[in-house]
């Protein structure tokens, strides 16, 4: 009897024999698209240790930028679908940049998972302290008075830095010349040296630097302002009509991602974010956070699609 039950054993597929345990079972891998110090990198280490405690693993954060931060959610849509690597996705290389591709490496919606909305941020129109721009006006005329002297940064062609950027040209007559990073951190140091002239970054990238005295925050680029930055005005107050921009972060997962981990991971990321030190941390270093569902998810995703498909033709914008 032994000898039969071991046969019919061995003739399972191996699959039966030995199936997976369920996800979480092993150490996560959590992909940013952009360098060390950017808005990014900064969330990702924020909420890595919560969402370690709530699934049970270790969640190693690990930088893989280049791309517009594309390289990382190609990273994510290449991985074994088993929801233990995912990335922190953005706006910008999740939608943006992807959009000025004429061949993109991934389809947003066909290639990745969303998972659920973390958080957003808005992006803050940023000087160094040396500027003699005291105002967004003041900059505008500084730009008008010496047309394509002044350098912008962004953190790569078609990422939400260059598209507030160019959308501040378009609304204001002016023409500079853009300075592409790897990432946020690199291109607020040079900001500070008065390498590059202005940004148009998050909230939470240039607050130690406003805070510090090292850049000077003149709009932030949402309709309402920040309670981190009360004194700074918006860009519509500011005389810039209709400028309404921020940046949204979601955890995405490879495409065929199954329901129960897809469900698993927006429960672990809603959880976190219930947590009342997590939530100040986040508040505190600029972030509004989130959370939802997957749906809720992928309903961002495919609207901002169509809303950067526009500013993209728009503004000319491309990375060919």
């Amino acid at each position: 009897m032994l000898r039969r039950i071991l046969l019919a054993a061995a003739l399972l597929p191996f699959g039966v024999q030995a199936q997976e345990a369920p996800f979480p079972n092993r150490p996560i891998t959590l992909l940013v698209g952009f360098a060390p110090g950017g808005g990014t990198d900064i969330l990702a280490r924020l909420i890595a240790p919560k969402l370690s405690e709530e699934l049970g693993q270790p969640v190693a954060v690990e930088n893989r930028t280049g791309g517009g931060g594309t390289i990382a959610v190609v990273a994510t849509a290449r991985a074994k679908p088993d929801g233990h690597t995912i990335t922190l996705g953005t706006v910008s290389n999740n939608v943006q940049v992807p959009l000025a591709m004429k061949a993109p490496p991934f389809d947003p919606l066909r290639d990745v998972t969303p998972l659920a909305q973390v958080a957003s941020v808005p992006l803050v129109m940023t000087v160094p302290a040396s500027s003699p721009a005291r105002d967004v006006q003041g900059f505008v005329a500084l730009a008008k008075a010496s047309p394509g002297a002044l350098n912008f940064a962004s953190n790569g062609v078609g990422t939400s830095q260059h598209m507030a950027a160019e959308l501040f040209m378009l609304a204001t007559g002016t023409r500079m010349v853009h300075v592409p990073y790897r990432g946020s951190g690199p291109a607020s140091v040079d900001l500070a040296a008065n390498v590059v002239q202005v940004n148009f970054d998050t909230l939470s990238t240039v607050l130690p630097h406003i805070r510090g005295e090292r850049l000077r925050g003149l709009a932030v680029t949402t309709r309402g302002r920040s309670d981190q930055l009360p004194a700074v005005p918006t860009m519509i107050e500011s005389g810039i009509a209709g400028y309404d921009i921020d940046l949204w972060y979601m955890l995405f997962g490879p495409a065929s991602l199954p329901d129960a981990a897809v469900q698993r991971w927006a429960e672990a990321l809603n959880r976190a974010l219930r947590d009342k030190a997590l939530k100040t941390r986040l508040r505190d270093s600029g972030f509004d956070a989130k959370g939802g569902s997957p749906a809720e998810g992928a309903a961002l995703l495919r609207a901002d699609i169509a809303r950067y498909g526009e500013v993209v033709r728009r503004a000319g914008i491309s990375l060919d």
